[in-house]
């Protein structure tokens, strides 16, 4: 199984330890795009503070992340899983995990990012500033950058298993799976229902999405659970107790789509 997740736009503080070796990142194939992102990211954030802002899309109290970026060739570099912070690593609990479901986490979960396409939560990276939304001068918009590098190495990453895409809209553009492994992926909506003069209505709270997208990840697995194939899984949410609507693609080669229906916000 291979979990896609998306960043946490907050992130951990640099470790003190050796600096970021981008060809010690996973995914080795992506190394020569890392580079050059990596490269030009610096770049802007050395020169004009305001031109780098404005790229990055970051207000006048974030001035402090065009430094940052400045740094990310010496400054000091830790497990992803510890850099990426917010709601949905909050309740994945990595930290927490026991050892075999740690293993597991190794294994199945993948990270996107704007800055290293994507990576393991093992990797051993920088706290860093760039989200795929962002369109740098040289290379142009990320999305689109990384859709050709990721293209080439996914398929490979996602083998013959299960793909859970719990990624943001953002991310998602950046590889999209297709053919065979589209038929073996599932993505997931998690909806709010509730009752408003005797009527359902069902929304999506950005916050607790997040949150239960978190906590299903850290569900599947402690209990060890690596689903084969979407109809797989959704028995397995069922099992861990979540109501779970399954929507079939039409025609083969299409993603499941599966919403995950809650009545309390927590």
């Amino acid at each position: 199984m291979l979990v896609l997740l998306p960043p946490s736009e907050g992130k951990a503080a640099s470790g003190r330890g050796a600096p970021l070796k981008p060809e010690s990142l996973s995914l080795p194939g992506l190394t020569a795009a890392r580079e050059a992102v990596l490269g030009e990211l610096v770049e802007l954030c050395a020169g004009d503070e305001d031109k780098a802002r404005e790229v990055l899309g970051l207000s006048e109290g974030l001035r402090g992340e065009v430094a940052k970026n400045a740094r990310l060739h010496t400054a000091g570099a830790r497990p992803a899983g510890e850099i990426y912070t917010g709601v949905l690593y909050d309740a994945l609990g990595l930290s927490s995990l026991d050892t075999a479901a740690k293993r597991r986490a190794t294994r199945s979960l993948l990270v996107f990012s704007g800055l290293w396409g994507a990576v393991r939560v093992t990797d051993r990276i920088p706290s860093y500033r760039c989200s795929m939304g962002v369109k740098l001068p040289g290379l142009g918009a990320l999305s689109t950058y990384w859709r050709a590098p990721m293209a080439s190495v996914l398929p490979e990453a996602a083998a013959d298993g299960l793909v859970l895409d719990l990624r943001s809209s953002a991310y998602t553009a950046a590889w999209k799976p297709q053919g065979e492994v589209a038929g073996r992926t599932a993505t997931v909506r998690v909806l709010h229902s509730q009752l408003v003069d005797g009527v359902e209505k069902r929304s999506v709270v950005s916050h607790f999405n997040k949150a239960t997208k978190g906590r299903i990840v850290r569900g599947l697995l402690t209990e060890g659970i690596a689903p084969k194939d979407p109809a797989t899984l959704v028995e397995a949410l069922r099992d861990l107790g979540y109501v779970v609507e399954a929507q079939p693609p039409a025609r083969a080669g299409r993603p499941w789509a599966l919403d995950v229906v809650v009545t309390e916000i927590h």
